[in-house]
């Protein structure tokens, strides 16, 4: 029998509490994005946060909460290799990763890709280098707006991300681009995770801003996953921010795209008051877009406290049949050097009002006992080639 009827599943996107043990050989030692937040910034309040247990993991500086912890806690470590987001996620629901997502950061995307792209979409191509998205546009911004030229560039994750002026270069035409990229980066040799349509409006250098209208076009999961068992079985799966797009729409049956990690909690919120049967899976992707690649450590603390304040709101609204399983997909320490994602650690707080004990549970393995978890309070089979176990029996 079920212990809860709906569990809210929410990435802190890139919240990782120290590294892994492994982090060397990703030029990561020492990176920690909670600890050094909490030991750079002067102010930070996240009472609850803390309610929920987080100080069980991490030793923080900032606690200014003196009530019972609730819930339970562990630490879960990343057995697959690689450290972005779909790897993070695909774990978090069952999959185990072997081979790492190809990346282009330090070199650009071949000469043979691009003469493709621009013989395939019609138009020149110009960035092809590694950059925040906001750089990227007060380099080239104007130059695409007067020549009808693309913008092409990376990050540090597996992406190839085209930007398109809405006014200028317009949205389908940048979702038709962005198409025939993600059809030619099939090939093993330029398989890269996501193809990112970024539109922005603005024009001239310095007003250019980002619209919600991103689109990403990703691989599909190598293999079923939770979402996908729990979909067949009929229960809902809801998705809010980027989570349909991290799974290409695999074992989704309801999504909500998010404006902001703010609004994607709000969206959170609201689906309290919706009498679903199943899982809501949320992901709050301005922690790791917004204030970690940009190493801006007050901006991510801030949205941090953000994210607390409507935390406590979810808090109290919650109904005795619900679980709340709050994580994280990998590190992105904003202290570290570069810009890249941190191999970390990540936490699991876990509550319901019906819990009558609360602890600190072992170290995991890997992150897919969330899924597991998740499978096994709705009865339902985790399928073939999947990893991880179940933390059900330890929730009392």
């Amino acid at each position: 029998m079920q212990k809860y009827r709906r569990i809210f599943t929410i990435v802190i996107d890139s919240f990782g509490i120290g590294a892994m043990p492994n982090a060397a050989e990703y030029g990561d030692e020492g990176c920690d994005t909670c600890g050094h937040i909490d030991e750079y910034v002067s102010e930070f309040h996240i009472p609850n946060l803390v309610s929920l247990g987080l100080g069980r993991l991490h030793p923080l500086k900032h606690a200014d909460y003196n009530g019972e912890i609730r819930g339970y806690q562990a630490r879960l470590l990343e057995s697959s290799v690689g450290k972005d987001t779909m790897t993070g996620h695909w774990e978090l629901m069952g999959l185990h990763i072997t081979k790492p997502f190809i990346t282009f950061t330090e070199t650009g995307f071949p000469k043979e890709l691009l003469d493709e792209l621009s013989r395939r979409t019609g138009r020149v191509i110009i960035g092809n280098k590694s950059a925040s998205g906001t750089e990227i546009l007060d380099e080239l911004g104007e130059e695409e707006i007067a020549t009808g030229h693309m913008i092409v560039y990376t990050s540090a994750d597996s992406v190839l991300q085209i930007c398109g002026n809405e006014e200028t270069f317009g949205l389908e035409e940048l979702y038709r681009c962005c198409e025939i990229a993600r059809e030619l980066t099939m090939k093993d040799e330029w398989k890269v995770g996501r193809v990112i349509a970024r539109p922005y409006v603005g024009k001239k250098r310095g007003e250019f801003q980002r619209t919600s209208n991103r689109h990403d076009y990703a691989l599909k999961p190598y293999g079923k996953t939770a979402l996908d068992a729990l979909k067949q079985a009929g229960l809902d799966v809801i998705s809010i921010g980027k989570i349909k797009d991290i799974f290409d729409g695999e074992g989704i049956t309801e999504a909500y795209k998010s404006k902001s990690s703010v609004h994607g909690m709000k969206q959170t919120i609201d689906m309290q008051k919706k009498d679903f049967h199943g899982l809501v899976f949320t992901n709050l992707v301005d922690f790791d877009a917004l204030w970690g690649h940009r190493r801006n450590t007050e901006g991510y603390a801030k949205e941090l406290e953000k994210f607390d304040k409507n935390l406590g709101i979810f808090l109290e609204n919650m109904r005795n049949d619900d679980l709340l399983m709050i994580t994280a997909d990998h590190g992105n320490d904003p202290t570290f050097k570069g810009t890249d994602h941190t191999k970390e650690i990540v936490p699991l707080l876990m509550y319901s009002p019906s819990m009558k004990q609360n602890g600190k549970l072992a170290d995991q393995e890997t992150f897919a006992v969330v899924g597991n978890t998740i499978a096994e309070n709705f009865g339902v089979e985790m399928p073939e080639g999947t990893i991880g176990h179940s933390l059900l029996d330890c929730l009392k």
